[in-house]
């Protein structure tokens, strides 16, 4: 009770729940949400005071000890691999349950179920991508190929149930109390199901929106303003890498009768902006000690409870620590004694849309060739709190799903599009990461990967006998060049996927000369790569500011590596400020106000820290400016993607006059320095009327960067205001809802050092004082110490559990 700030809130209480659940249903009944001795109140206690020295946990084969440190950190020792993960379930259950659920409901299209009709749309869309269907898939999969697997699934489904069954009332979490429903029991389904929403979370695709473009500009315009390989990439894989393999042959079409149709019709929710990570490692000879470092940083939703929880997980074979994923077992990005590994988004598109053709309406069959090919039937259950169950009918293909037919988000009875995904097939990630928890060098690295399909992801690798690697992983169809960019037939085999891309031959590196690998989302390799490779949301600027960074740096420490990761240069800012003062007009230059604005960007050094106004002027400016360069081909009623911001500034620099930069509606011949003089005008505008509301315009305090509680209405659980630097495209790529994740620092010796910290806390609970204790230092750019503990540690332990 002695926690003033959560108690301040939480008197709030019954307004909360008023306002959160009006949108959502019914109010919950008040009076045990007031009660003290079950209510909101017993969530002002933190897991410090409710430590128990003993627990009872049925179906371990021995004791398992858990040994917390000073910032809540669980390290987790076991006999087995069995009891460790039943352990892991139960532990990550006691302090993220009700995140762990809340996530695997979303993933499932099951939210309307706790907050009513407001989400039926959503897990409509969610149901019909086929999330929980590639999820059945996946657990069939395993079950039958891998049943070894499949029982530690279970065995963390079971420590999950047990925590759920042992708490009392008291220990509900408060989410639950405030939407009024409990939890249910976990399994190892679940678990596959939210590596399936990761795949969602971190997978797009701009085919319906590629193909209005095709109409409204045409092939040879399309391939001008989105070129697969705009010049000065810097890959993934170094340029001139030699590919020791013998590519497999893909028959592409004579011709490609692509559909016609322009499509005004909502896409898939794409990645949202920001979403992105880095990934690097340096071998011995670039660093002071001799020891390879790693370091990796995913960018994510920045949000509370985090996504990540931290935890060590050991056994007598092994001992792993990192950032473990509530409700997949093991760790998703960390080391252990002899290797570390980390992650990021490979944006390579496996989705692919297919236009159906049925037979009638009663769409039980559809065209593919000269034959009409049997469909099937999903019907999905959809609970609907305080209403009927809703029945939503899912036609299947062997593409997959129909998404959008005359029953969902199409105006048009003809408008029928199948989604093909590799989320549809029988996988098993979960088995990828057991085995790097537990591996000892590169060729047990490249087995792990060998069972990853889905999110494509950039496998950063070093161990502690010198190696550093890159490979980018997924199962890769092969396609011809440009199949998949725009929607396709589907009534013509030619469309079909042609198989996958071995996984020996996907693209990789091993201590490359340069003596560094590194990944920040850019395009995986340079245009040699046999294999078609597409995606429309490759990286520009965080890549070639690493790549800058890494080769000239020698002598490199663990502290050079954790202030590259908070590294706040502005590339892009670099590169489009200059080309825009350039333009500007000198009368544009006239008046107090701009003398005063264009005098701070021209003494700024390019560096986006908080305290920094330059930042603030610019991003205005340039959003202004872009947003004039398109203004017409935004104002298309079909849904498109607008040109990059890197190839705009080529634009801008090379061909300022180029008839790209005309609007057509107007009497003018407008050119890019034409743009850039509008954009300065509205920026000055923006500008006053900020300074008139707002007063400080410094970086910080502009983009106001918020870590937000995964229900956006519950802000009093959420931290607002942030004093950070950095932004999108920036290496520090913290923007107002967007940033690091998770980051860590791993020097790979005789004796591992590793350091790592996340904008959020261990703790689920917004009343425990571990909820958000992390964040002022992952703001500062501060870590903590992440070395592997024994079991007898017992500097900086909070207390010890002993499971029975």
């Amino acid at each position: 009770m002695k926690y003033v700030g959560f108690l301040v809130v939480l008197a709030l209480t019954i307004a909360l729940a008023v306002a959160v659940s009006r949108p959502f249903g019914a109010i919950p009944p008040l009076a045990p949400l007031l009660d003290p001795n079950h209510g909101f109140w017993q969530n002002a206690i933190s897991e410090d005071e409710l430590a128990e020295d003993e627990l009872e946990l049925k179906n371990l084969s021995s004791e398992v000890k858990v040994v917390y440190d000073e910032n809540l950190i669980p390290h987790v020792f076991a006999s087995n691999a069995a009891d460790l993960y039943r352990a892991q379930g139960y532990i990550t259950a006691k302090h993220r349950l009700w995140q762990m659920e809340f996530q695997t409901m979303a993933a499932g299209g099951r939210i309307s179920e706790i907050v009513g009709p407001l989400a039926l749309d959503l897990d409509r869309m969610t149901r019909r991508k086929g999330l929980a269907y590639g999820a059945e898939k996946g657990m069939k999969f395993i079950q039958e190929n891998d049943p070894d697997s499949y029982l530690l699934l279970e065995a963390y489904a079971d420590g999950v149930n047990q925590y759920i069954d042992q708490m009392s009332d008291a220990r509900l979490p408060v989410e639950y109390k405030i939407l009024n429903y409990r939890p249910e029991h976990w399994s190892a389904y679940k678990s596959i199901l939210l590596l399936k929403y990761m795949t969602d979370m971190l997978v797009g695709d701009r085919d319906l929106e590629y193909s209005n473009l095709r109409k409204i500009l045409g092939d040879v315009m399309l391939d001008k303003l989105y070129p697969e390989y705009p010049s000065g990439v810097e890959p993934i894989i170094e340029p001139g890498h030699k590919w020791n393999f013998n590519p497999l042959s893909v028959t592409q079409p004579d011709s490609i009768p692509y559909p016609n149709d322009q499509l005004v019709i909502d896409p898939l929710p794409q990645p949202e902006e920001g979403t992105g990570s880095n990934n690097w490692a340096v071998s011995g000879s670039k660093t002071k000690s001799g020891n390879p470092i790693l370091a990796n940083d995913p960018h994510l939703s920045l949000n509370l409870p985090s996504l990540w929880f931290s935890m060590q997980l050991t056994t007598p074979e092994h001992s792993v620590k990192g950032a473990t994923l509530p409700g997949a077992l093991g760790v998703i990005s960390g080391f252990n004694e002899n290797i570390a590994w980390g992650v990021t988004n490979a944006t390579r598109d496996t989705r692919d849309w297919y236009k159906i053709t049925f037979q009638d309406k009663t769409r039980k069959a559809y065209r593919f060739g000269e034959k009409w090919e049997q469909t099937t039937f999903r019907v999905e259950e959809i609970k609907v709190k305080g209403e009927d169950v809703f029945l939503d009918t899912v036609v299947y293909t062997h593409y997959g799903p129909v998404v959008y037919d005359k029953t969902f988000n199409s105006k048009r009875q003809d408008i029928n599009f199948a989604l093909k995904w590799n989320v549809h097939e029988g996988s098993n990630e979960q088995k990828t990461f057991l085995l790097l928890n537990s591996a000892k060098n590169y060729e047990d690295y490249n087995i792990a990967l060998d069972n990853y399909t889905a999110p494509a992801q950039n496998f950063v690798f070093a161990s502690n006998s010198g190696d550093i690697a890159m490979r980018i992983q997924g199962k890769f169809p092969l396609k011809w060049k440009g199949q998949g960019k725009f929607f396709m037939d589907g009534a013509d085999p030619r469309m079909e996927w042609q198989g996958y891309i071995p996984n020996e031959q996907n693209a990789s590196t091993l201590n490359p000369s340069r003596g560094f690998v590194s990944s920040a989302n850019q395009h995986p390799t340079d245009s040699t790569y046999p294999y078609y490779v597409f995606d429309n949301s490759f990286e520009f600027y965080r890549n070639r500011r690493l790549n800058s960074q890494l080769s000239e740096m020698s002598e490199i420490t663990i502290e050079d590596m954790q202030g590259l990761q908070f590294d706040d240069y502005y590339l892009h800012a670099a590169e489009a400020l200059p080309i825009m003062l350039e333009l500007l007009s000198s009368e544009a230059e006239s008046g107090a106000e701009a003398k005063k604005y264009l005098s701070l960007l021209k003494e700024w050094d390019f560096y986006a820290d908080p305290n920094q106004k330059a930042p603030t002027l610019f991003y205005i400016w340039w959003r202004k400016t872009y947003g004039q360069i398109w203004k017409e081909l935004s104002e298309n009623v079909a849904p498109i993607v607008l040109p990059s911001y890197y190839q705009t500034v080529l634009f801008m620099k090379n061909e300022p006059s180029d008839p790209v930069f005309d609007l057509k509606n107007t009497s003018e011949m407008e050119t890019a320095a034409s743009h850039v003089k509008q954009g300065f005008e509205e920026m000055l505008a923006d500008m006053k009327k900020w300074e008139a509301d707002e007063g400080d315009f410094s970086w910080a305090n502009y983009k106001k960067t918020t870590i937000q509680h995964l229900v956006p209405q519950f802000k009093s659980f959420s931290v607002e205001n942030v004093y950070t630097g950095g932004g999108s495209g920036i290496l520090n790529a913290t923007s107002s809802r967007h940033g690091a994740s998770w980051r860590m620092v791993v020097e790979l010796g005789p004796e591992i050092k590793a350091f790592g910290i996340y904008p959020g806390g261990q703790s689920g609970n917004p009343g425990s004082k571990y909820y958000s204790n992390f964040i002022q230092k992952w703001a500062n750019g501060e870590y903590l110490n992440f070395d592997l503990r024994t079991s007898d540690q017992a500097e900086g332990v909070l207390f010890q559990t002993i499971l029975n």
